[in-house]
Order: C-alpha cells, then structure tokens, then sequence
C-alpha cells in the first residue's frame, strides 16, 4: 500500500513539473505565484499547495523558471521559440511544419496542449531527440485553422450532455456539447458543430450545434458535410440573392458607346455539353493583309460585381465555384452565372476582351485589351467543335442553328466580317483557330511547358444522383484549342501589366520550379517501370517529364505516374510577387478568363481596367492579401471535389461487391497496400492484417509489402486482384480484400 502511494507521489510531482512549465510557458510574459498555479489547476488542499511550491523551488535551482522574489516566477524567456502548423495524427500526438527548421518537429501528446490540426502554434524546442526527430512542445496557439467540425452526435442517455464525434481522423478529441446546445438534434445524426470553448481542466473542447445536416450515409447529408468540413458554403444569404435579382441587367445604348462593338465579328462558345455558364467566347475574321484577327472575350463580371456591396462581399469569401460531382456551387447567384455574364448564343453580352492580331505563323502583330459588348453567333459543345477538326473537310452542325448543315468546306473562304449565317464560315474559323492553336501548343512545349493530360474520373447519375457508370474525361484537339487561346489572354494580359514602369501590383498566376528532392522520388519509382528523367537542367528536365507522360498513355501505370508527376510539381498560386509559371514555362501569367467561377480573375480585371485609365498602382499588401485567401478557399475547395469523387466511387462500389477487379498498387504503407481499380480508377486499401497467407512487412527501399517466410512481394505499380471487402460512406473508406496476382497470358 505505501509502495503505491509513494509511486502515485512521484508521478504527481513529475505531472506537476510539466504543467507548470506549460502554464508559464504558454504565459511567458506574465508572473505567477503559487496560488495563481493552484487555480490554473483546479487544486485547493494543503498537500498540493506544498508539492507546487516545491516543484517552483526545484524549477527555480534548475534555472528553468526564473524567480523573481516575493514568490513570483517567471518562463526563462530563450531564443528556442518558434512559429509553425501543427500537423495532428488520431492519437493527438503530431508534428509541427515549420520554416525554421528543414525536419518536422515532434510533439508527443501530452506536449500538444490543445492544439488541433492546422492550427498556427508556437513551440518550445527541446533538445532530446525522439525516434530521430527533435522533438518539441506547444506553448501557444496563435490561430485556429479551424473552428467547425462535421461529426455524429452521441447522446448520453439520462444525461444532460451529448459528445460529437468528428469525422475527421485528425480531430483526436470528441466535443463535449450540453442538452441545451444540441439544436434539437437526435442521436445520430450527422450534424456540424462550432468550437466554443476549452476550460483549462476540461479534457475535451466544448460546441455547440450549428446545424443538423441528416443521417449519416443519406446522399444529401454526406455531400453537405462535405462543404461543411472545409467551411464551404451550400446556398448564398436571402440578402446577396435579393441585391443580385435587383441588378440592373440590360444592354444600354450607353454602356455600349463606352465600349468597343464586336457585335458583328464571328463569335462562337465552346465548353462542355452539360455547361450551364459560358464566360469565354473567342471571335475570328480574315483580314485583308493576311492575319488574322482573333478575340477571346471573356464575361464582363466586374460590370455587375462593384466593390463594397454584400454580392462582392460574398463572391470574395467565397473566391471560386466549387464542383462537386452532382451539383456546382457556384461563386457568384444564377442570375449572373447563367443569365447575365453567361454568353449564351444570339445574345448580346458585356465582355472584357484580348484581341490579337496574328499570322500563320502565330506572331503576334497587335494586341488591344479592353471592355467590349459582343454577340454570340453560336454554341459548340467540345464533341461538336471535334467533331468539324476531324471530319475535316465534311463537317456536320448538330447544335448550331444555322442555315446550311453537312456543308463541304472550300479550300479558301472569305470572310468580311459583316454576316455569318452560314455553317461554313464558322468550320473554317474552327478549322484555322485549330491550325493556330496546334502551332501555339509546339512553341510552348519546345519552351520546356509540361503536358499533365490527367484522365479525369466522371460519374454517369440517375435521377437520384445514384452512381450507375463511370467514365473517363480526355482532353481532345478542341479543349486544348481553347486552352491554348485562354493561356495566351493570361499570358498576353499579365505581360502588358508585368512589363511596366513603374511597376504596377497585378494578381499572377505563378508556379515555382520542382524540388530537387521530389524528381529523385519520382524517378526510384517510375525507374521500376523503365522510364528515365533527365536532371540536367530545367528544360531537359520538362523535356523528360513529357516524355514520361507521354510513354505511360495507355499503360497499367498511367494513372499513378501521372499522380505522382503532379504530386512532384509545386503548388500554383495567386500572389503579387512574380516568379513565372513552370508548368507552362511562361515568364508572365494571369487568371483572366474565368471571372464567373474565380474571384481572382474578377480582380485581374479591375486592376487592367484601372491602368487602361491611366489609374496609380493598387495598394499592393492588400491584394497579397485577397491573394492569400483565394489560394487558401481554391485549396478547400479542391479538397472537396476529391472528397466528393471518392464518396461517389464508395457509392459505385457498394452495388460491385461480389466482383473481383484487377487494380494497379497505387501506395505501399506500414499498415497496408493501396490499389486504384484499372476499369474505374477507385481507389481502396488492403489491410496488412488481412494479408493472412504470411507475415508481411513494409519494405521502404523497394515501396514494397514483403512477406516474411514466402518473400512474396507486392510492388508499387505492380497489378493485383482485389474484391471489395468493405464500404463505408460516412468514413469515406473503401476496403477491399487481396485475392492476389493476376495469372499470366
């Protein structure tokens, strides 16, 4: 009995050290003395008063607080302080990202002191090691990365409490919510809970309900806790969608004299089948001298969306259209996103437009920018505008109301840029804008730009929004004639601003050059299929990844290489510091030419509108800043697409459990193997638990899970037989069992 009461007393002292050094850590500019600890502690009776002041004393002798006299101490205040993201694992422990250092630190989790994932900390380094890493603990939180969580809700019966349980692995602490905070939700139910507190004695943070978002697994309640996860919105305020029916939406005789009238150039919008907002149009005439005079004409959304009203408000916060696999959550209300910016065909819109004059040789002779009122002669979804490049020169027009259809094409056409009603003067724009672009595409793939074609992954819905089939998105020659003319708006664009003196603040595009780290990881992996990269120096190195790219079309691995192509490449960002574009080994590039769907597209045309005035430079702290929070909202709302693709390919693989797939190991962890379904590109794990046929191990240097008696090995990149073991929509978790090798042909 005293061998355990002495046991108890000397881990009460040890807990007492590490507190008190937490408290004036955490409060390092502030005094204390032993009564002001008691409180912070909760403790009031003699024997802990006395074990306090003694574990002052002892601190003291150490020189790890410092006594100021008169019972007061102080944090010894050292130069070990340090700023960073707390990265958390579901054990609470974690690590911090830091500039400072080049290794993440280590923070064991009685270290963590309430930090929560993300979050913006100061820590205290340490000077012991753990496994390797420095390790660290948390002094102060300096901001919360987030304050909202999706979770379920459990009520404790014949209790006044309840306890939400986030769905997130990296929320390591349930939340405490009381009977009068649960906002009428029932036991169960998916609901979306605000942090409020957490009392220094309380073990887990308290919330409150927000808002009850349905049952767990219900297709409406997984897609709304979704957007809810990431802070997203789900529909605008009664009061942005009243300002914006207000809006005053005609075209004026008025507004159209301030303006350049493209009405009567050949202009034409292409965009997917399904797209309900077209906010490019691109317009072609033949002139006289032998160039060609193109326009790309983007919607004129600053027209409607004036600074310092709550429709700007919103469409700011919001900073893009989120797309989720069943339903767009657009930036701006549908009054403009398909009524007024739309420029939908025979209608006449305000535009803000790059126009270029040009020869066949894709130099360009003249560039004019500026705002314009033009007119739509037709719509083209992609397949059609693919199918006039292919059939070439039988060109059939399924969707274009015009006058002659299945139209053979003269080998020169005149086009005065007056009337066009027939089909064959809109082929032959498609035609030359096609020849155009191709060129355009050499010249910048021979600068050292790199292709990332990734297959995109598109669910076929029922009514229901139930997942019936999946197929693939690849981008053909009429996508990538509208790129090509879309890069060259940004470029040309960014340029103009970019080149003058004195220097004017303008929102770039930028994307800074790979780590030299990330191409070595890429090339242990792609080297075990064959393929080889060229480090040498910046162009041999895009030159290489081209090659890669190109090489694995079609392959087994294609889907993984390309994943981890982009994985190695930095993140684009928006940013007033200019840097260049790697990817597409431009000097100069703006967003210009989606200002319906992004809010930095929306500020590159008021700023180009601004100097076209002859306007002084925008305050440039204030744009890094709206900068900052467009990368930081693009960033969630990626996050959200992907979730929403993998709840839906969890939903398809529900109906397919008795299936056997062949699949390609897509990852190789400690705890199992991943692998990405060849025919549906959905990804699931094998538990290494499950792998029952031998002891199996992670093996680091071979990305590989080798087994111990039978060596048999599983291989990043290698093709397996898997069946789907378990489905779990809430989780967003898909399980699959290994059933083993493919046999061979």
């Amino acid at each position: 009995m005293t061998r355990k009461k002495k046991k108890k007393s000397k881990n009460k002292i040890s807990n007492y050290v590490n507190t008190i050094l937490s408290i004036l850590k955490k409060e390092r500019n502030q005094t204390f003395n032993y009564k002001q600890i008691a409180a912070k502690l909760g403790v009031n009776d003699a024997s802990s008063r006395n074990q306090i002041i003694k574990t002052l004393h002892k601190l003291a002798a150490k020189q790890e607080i410092e006594d100021l006299g008169r019972g007061k101490y102080k944090a010894v205040v050292t130069a070990e302080y340090y700023t960073g993201i707390f990265d958390a694992s579901n054990k609470g422990s974690g690590y911090i990202i830091t500039d400072d250092f080049e290794d993440d630190i280590f923070i064991a989790s009685n270290n963590v002191n309430k930090a929560l994932n993300g979050d913006e900390v100061e820590f205290y380094l340490y000077r012991r090691k753990h496994r390797g890493k420095t390790e660290g603990e948390i002094t102060n939180i300096i901001k919360r990365a987030k304050t909202e969580y999706v979770g379920t809700i459990q009520i404790q019966d014949k209790k006044n409490f309840a306890f939400v349980v986030a769905d997130s692995t990296k929320m390591y602490k349930d939340i405490f919510v009381p009977i009068n905070k649960i906002n009428k939700a029932e036991d169960g139910d998916k609901v979306l809970v605000g942090l409020q507190d957490w009392p220094d004695k309380a073990d887990s943070p308290y919330g409150k309900v927000l808002k009850v978002l349905g049952k767990p697994g219900e297709h409406s309640t997984e897609i709304h806790a979704i957007l809810a996860e990431y802070g997203l919105p789900s529909e605008f305020p009664h009061e942005v969608e009243e300002f914006a029916n207000q809006l005053d939406t005609s075209i004026t005789e008025k507004e159209i004299e301030k303006r350049r009238d493209m009405r009567k150039d050949l202009t034409f919008t292409i965009d997917p089948k399904d797209a309900k907002d077209f906010d490019d149009a691109l317009s072609f005439t033949a002139l006289d001298d032998g160039l060609y005079e193109i326009g790309i004409h983007i919607a004129d959304v600053s027209h409607y969306l004036q600074p310092n009203t709550v429709l700007d408000d919103e469409a700011y916060e919001r900073a893009t259209s989120i797309y989720l696999v069943d339903r767009v959550v657009p930036m701006l209300p549908e009054v403009l996103s398909n009524g007024a910016c739309s420029l939908r065909p025979h209608e006449e819109k305000y535009t803000f437009s790059a126009v270029f004059k040009m020869n066949d040789k894709c130099e360009i002779k003249h560039q004019w920018f500026g705002r314009t009122v033009t007119y739509s002669d037709a719509r083209f979804a992609y397949e059609e505008a693919q199918a006039i490049i292919e059939n070439n020169p039988n060109v059939t027009l399924s969707a274009v109301e015009v006058s002659q259809l299945n139209t053979t094409i003269p080998q020169e056409v005149s086009l005065t840029g007056k009337e066009y009603n027939t089909s064959k003067d809109i082929a032959y724009a498609v035609l030359k804008l096609d020849e155009l672009a191709k060129k355009m595409r050499v010249k910048r793939m021979g600068s050292g730009a790199i292709s990332f074609d990734k297959v995109e992954v598109k669910f076929n819905l029922d009514e229901a929004a139930n997942p019936v089939g999946i197929h693939f998105k690849t981008s053909k020659e009429a996508n990538k004639l509208i790129e090509e003319f879309m890069l060259l708006a940004n470029r040309k664009v960014s340029e103009f601003i970019g080149k003058q003196s004195p220097k004017k603040t303008f929102v770039y595009r930028v994307h800074d050059e790979p780590d030299d780290a990330k191409l070595a990881a890429l090339q242990n992996v792609v080297g075990r299929f064959g393929h080889k990269l060229n480090f040498k120096d910046r162009k041999t190195v895009a030159s290489s990844l081209n090659n890669l790219l190109k090489d694995v079309q079609g392959k087994k691995e294609q889907n993984l290489v390309d994943t981890l192509a982009i994985r190695t490449m930095s993140k684009a960002e928006y940013t007033t510091h200019n840097i260049g574009h790697y990817g597409l080994a431009f000097d100069y590039y703006s967003h210009f030419t989606s200002p319906i769907r992004r809010y930095p597209d929306v500020m590159a045309h008021r700023l180009l509108q601004q100097y076209l005035d002859g306007g002084k430079s925008a305050n440039e702290d204030e744009y890094e800043e709206k900068c900052n929070h467009s990368s930081n909202m693009e960033n969630l709302a990626t996050k959200a697409e992907r979730d929403s693709i993998k709840y839906m390919q969890i939903r398809f693989m529900q109906d397919h459990q008795d299936e056997e797939f062949v699949g390609v190991i897509s990852g190789v962890t400690d705890w199992g193997i991943y692998v990405e379904i060849i025919s549906n590109k959905c990804e699931g794990m094998v538990s290494v638990r499950d792998m029952k046929d031998d002891h199996y191990y992670f093996d680091q240097d071979h990305y590989a899970m080798v087994g111990k008696n039978t060596k048999t090995m599983y291989q990043l990149g290698e093709e397996v037989v898997v069946k789907v073991k378990n489905t779990d929509l809430v989780k967003k978790h898909l399980d699959f069992t290994l059933i083993g090798k493919p046999e061979a042909d």
